[in-house]
């Protein structure tokens, strides 16, 4: 192990000794070290999310989402939505549950609010209760969209290529919808508003250039309630803001849809990444990125995306300078399993989820881990003794 990862495990140690704020204020002594999110009839999990003063976590299964307590009782469940609802992340700030909802055919790509704090039995139906409340994505919709090849017929999951839509010329950035979403400060800072900041779904065809980038978001929600709407999938509604706060392009490499989990870890000032690892063999293809939050967005080349005679301009992040290096293209990342449940709950402590397909459904199995800094092994279970010194030294944080 290298100084630099001894020096970043050390760090991760000596956080669990000495704690911070957001965990000293809540359940931290009743954090399980790991928990079973059900088995469902329903689609894989896509995502989860914590209330750690609350005391709640938040799986969605695609087409359900489930809600229990840090014992492992379930508290209730949210279903009666055919679409596709994807990660998920708790908002303090008014205690909702904020999850990607995509409608591809209907080029509907929403943020479903869900105020979870009224979920309190199992078979809420979604479309009959005050609960449940969309916002529309204009700037999705525009580049999922997007008639690239100029043949004046959108080629998408409603076209020619249905069935094989990651063959469709189309889609600009070759964007399929929404995946991870993740609320923290704008980017290029630390500290201030916390934003949400939501990630496209990119297609995973090997053939395109201009799918090498992470494309991502951010808005202010303090005004969402003018937006928020009942969902009635035979009418999608299109309330929704006009534009984002802020849109940045991360080069990865192609992943198969994007990024699917995103998580801000406070605790390292960070942007994390979990994605279905890509397959175009010119790319390193981890499984796990990240960016500094500190990190100022610049403009410059969108390598690969044509425009005239060179490439489109945006605005660029670059990755962290931290995990493995692909010597050929200089791409940083880990080789780390996060794209169906990654979320962090402060003191270098992280929930990562692992899915499973049983003869019953769908499951999803919780671990509480720490980060640890190594290049090779990003995480490790955390202990009942490491929990048990933080939450039994409240004086020591």
């Amino acid at each position: 192990m290298s100084v630099r990862h001894r020096l970043a495990l050390a760090a991760s140690i000596l956080a669990l000794c000495v704690g911070s704020p957001a965990l000293a204020e809540g359940g931290l002594a009743d954090l399980p070290l790991t928990q079973n999110g059900g088995t469902w009839k329903a689609g894989h999990v896509q995502g989860v999310a914590v209330d750690v003063r609350g005391g709640f976590i938040y799986y969605s299964f695609t087409t359900l989402l489930a809600k229990y307590d840090f014992s492992g009782k379930l508290i209730g469940t949210l279903v009666g939505w055919t679409g596709h609802l994807g990660d998920l992340d708790f908002n303090p700030a008014d205690g909702k549950v904020y999850g990607s909802l995509e409608y591809k055919e209907d080029k509907a790509f929403y943020i479903a609010v869900i105020d979870v704090a009224r979920l309190d039995r199992v078979g809420v139906e979604a479309s009959g209760s005050a609960l449940f409340r969309t916002v529309y994505l204009p700037e999705v919709v525009k580049d999922y969209s997007a008639d690239l090849n100029g043949d004046g017929v959108f080629e998408g999951d409603d076209g020619k290529f249905k069935g094989d839509v990651v063959a469709s010329p189309d889609h600009r950035y070759d964007a399929s919808g929404v995946d991870g979403v993740s609320f923290g400060p704008a980017f290029g800072h630390t500290d201030g508003r916390r934003y949400l900041t939501v990630a496209y779904g990119v297609y995973g065809n090997t053939t395109r250039t201009d799918n090498d980038q992470q494309v991502l978001l951010q808005y202010d929600v303090t005004d969402w309630d003018r937006y928020a709407s009942p969902l009635t999938e035979a009418a999608p509604h299109h309330n929704g803001p006009a534009t984002a706060d802020a849109k940045v392009f991360i080069r990865t490499g192609n992943t198969r849809y994007g990024v699917q989990n995103l998580a801000y870890d406070d605790a390292s000032k960070r942007w994390f990444m979990g994605v279905y690892p890509g397959q175009k063999p010119n790319w390193p293809n981890y499984g796990l990125y990240a960016f500094d939050a500190a990190a100022q967005p610049k403009t410059g080349d969108l390598i690969g995306v044509k425009a005239g005679r060179g490439w489109e301009q945006g605005r660029v992040l670059p990755l962290a300078d931290d995990g493995l290096k692909d010597p050929a293209t200089g791409v940083r990342g880990w080789n780390q399993k996060a794209d169906v449940g990654l979320q962090p709950v402060g003191d270098g402590l992280f929930y990562l989820a692992v899915n499973a397909k049983t003869p019953d459904g769908q499951t999803a199995d919780l671990t509480l881990n720490r980060w640890t800094g190594d290049a090779h092994k990003p995480f490790v279970p955390v202990t009942a003794d490491e929990l048990r010194k933080l939450a039994d030294n409240p004086a020591a944080r």
